[in-house]
């Protein structure tokens, strides 16, 4: 018989206690760092180099959708702890030469209570249970081990699972016969409902090796089913959660659990069994479930139908039911409900499944192939007749059920069938008072319309005859301004011209200004000439006749300057001497 070795690892959380005497290696020879190094050995490698968030990111992939989660271990040894015979001898004979000094070396004390300790240590609660925060993982190692074989294994058994119906008392009169080879065993508690594990720690191996031969595979009592799995524990391990205690571990597989009974799946202690869906499951679980489809996704586990099998709503080709009474094949509820559709639409109340030939019975929500009331206790059970003797009795009655089961569903039928005419005359009239009630309301309709559209024409006719208007006006606003822009046109035109002719004007007139200017100073200059001859021909006048005389015998020189070669200026001023003489002349 070849039995495998496991390996227990015990993840607690950063803050949780150490539990107390948990660790042990089949190896005695190596040594507690060793022990460690090979668990932590990938997790090292794993966590190497890594930062604080890189590793809290390693760690929360591993440990995936696992939570932690309380967990009681109690300890349970086969005789309660007592000091050994010798050490209570030596430490009565101690404390009679401690007193003997005392009372030689020193006089007694005064009072009793000086003898006292300053400290007294003291414990509450039971201290064999202790309670830690984690996960407990069970690797399988890949050796096989023969029990014939006299190979190193292990001096520590794990039964998988104990139901909680078992209480500790009972477990231990489980063991009984081998009290007196056990060490301790602990009882583990986890989240895991309705059962426990148990670790037992055997004196030697050979001891280990009777106990799994006389207990594994055996029901824990007479009542229940439950059996007695064991395996061999190669080391138990205590690591923290921040060290990589869930990272995987080389060379060890870790045992998933079943999803029917929630125990460890373990094909060296029983039948492990692996759907088509990738989900495993122990054979005796699986076959316990007494259905075709997977018990976790649900996944139909026979094989496909041919084309010709096919819902006739959806089209799919698997979970399909046909109806025994029309004969329509739909879908089961699992897919798109188009058979339990059906059963609602006609009333159908039987249906088969095409994998199986079970036949489902939708009003009394059950399976009705083959099933008879029971004499005991008048539950349906499955009708199983063997030999020829009941096979007319088996037919007589298969066709007076058929025959009865006919007439009932022809009569529901009928039944069904009036009852949805009726029902259909309701829904008929009651369609035809709400379209008279539409009709009406759409007649009323149609007549405010129209009258709101003539409203609208005639507001239109006005409009429009505004915008006529508008228009009119707009065209005549219009050559008025391109009448006003051709007129600014000219006039822009006509104030250049003048401008032109103004400045010529300027022109001109400063000129003129200029020559009129010369001939008033010429002017003066003449009448300053002729007031200045009258007042000397006045003064000449009043003088005697002898100055009169020497006035007229003299002469005057003027010695003229010489003036620019101007022949205006010139003329003029060489005119004016010859005229000053001539008037002088004129004088005498």
């Amino acid at each position: 018989m070849s039995v495998s070795l496991v390996v227990i690892r015990l993840e607690l959380a950063d803050q949780s206690l150490m539990p107390q005497g948990f660790q042990y290696c089949a190896d005695e020879e190596m040594s507690e760092d060793d022990m460690r190094e090979k668990a932590l050995g990938s997790a090292k490698t794993a966590l190497g180099g890594k930062t604080e968030l890189e590793k809290a990111a390693i760690l929360h992939q591993h440990i995936g959708s696992r939570a932690m989660s309380d967990m009681v271990i109690e300890t349970l040894t086969s005789s309660p702890d007592a000091p050994d015979e010798k050490e209570t001898d030596q430490s009565t004979d101690d404390g009679d030469s401690s007193m003997k000094e005392q009372t030689d070396g020193a006089p007694a004390p005064d009072s009793p209570s000086k003898q006292l300790p300053d400290q007294i240590s003291f414990y509450s609660g039971n201290p064999s249970v202790e309670i830690v925060h984690g996960i407990m993982h069970l690797y399988k190692t890949n050796k096989m081990t023969s029990l014939t074989e006299d190979v190193r294994r292990s001096a520590m058994l794990c039964v998988l699972t104990v139901p909680t119906t078992m209480t500790s008392h009972d477990l231990m009169k489980f063991v009984a016969p081998f009290n007196d080879v056990m060490e301790h065993m602990k009882i583990i508690r986890d989240s895991t409902p309705n059962q426990y594990m148990v670790l037992i720690k055997f004196s030697t191996q050979a001891d280990a090796d009777s106990f799994y031969t006389a207990c594994n595979g055996r029901q824990f009592n007479s009542i229940e089913d439950a059996v007695c799995q064991l395996v061999y524990v190669e080391r138990a391990e205590v690591i923290k959660s921040e060290e990589g205690a869930s990272l995987p571990v080389m060379d060890l597989t870790e045992l998933p659990k079943c999803t029917v009974c929630l125990e460890r799946m373990d094909e060296s202690v029983n039948g492990v069994l692996t759907t088509l869906c990738n989900h495993s499951f122990h054979s005796q679980c699986l076959q316990r479930w007494e259905d075709a489809s997977c018990p976790v996704c649900r996944y139909c586990q026979t094989p496909e139908p041919v084309e010709e099998n096919k819902c006739f709503e959806c089209g799919v080709q698997e979970n399909l039911w046909i109806c025994l009474i029309c004969g329509h094949i739909g879908c089961g509820r699992y897919v798109s409900r188009h058979a339990y559709k059906h059963f609602e639409e006609t009333q159908h109340t039987y249906a088969m499944q095409l994998t199986n030939h079970r036949v489902w019975d939708y009003a009394g929500d059950n399976y009705v192939h083959r099933l008879v009331a029971s004499k005991t206790d008048g539950k349906m059970v499955q009708y199983e007749c063997e030999g020829d003797s009941c096979q007319d009795e088996k037919i007589d009655a298969l066709q007076l059920e058929y025959s009865y089961l006919l007439t009932s569903q022809l009569e529901s039928q009928r039944i069904y069938w009036e009852n949805k005419i009726v029902h259909l005359e309701k829904e008929t009239a009651e369609e035809i008072n709400n379209m008279k009630a539409k009709f009406k309301e759409t007649i009323e309709k149609c007549d405010n319309l129209e009258l709101r559209l003539n409203e609208l024409t005639k507001e239109k006719q006005s409009m429009e005859k505004k915008c006529t208007q508008l228009t009119s006006k707009v065209t005549k606003l219009g050559q008025e301004l391109r009448e006003e822009q051709e007129m600014n046109r000219c006039l822009r035109a006509n104030q250049v011209q003048l401008q032109t002719q103004l400045q010529d004007e300027e022109r001109r007139g400063q000129e003129t200004t200029s020559q009129k200017e010369v001939q008033i100073a010429e002017l003066q200059e003449q009448l300053r000439d002729i007031m200045f001859y009258l007042e000397t021909q006045q003064q000449i006048n009043q003088m005697p006749a002898d100055a009169r005389q020497e006035i007229q015998e003299g002469q005057i020189n003027i010695a003229s300057a010489p003036a620019p070669p101007q022949p205006g200026p010139s003329a003029a001023g060489s005119g004016k001497p010859g005229g000053r003489k001539g008037r002088a002349k004129r004088g005498k």
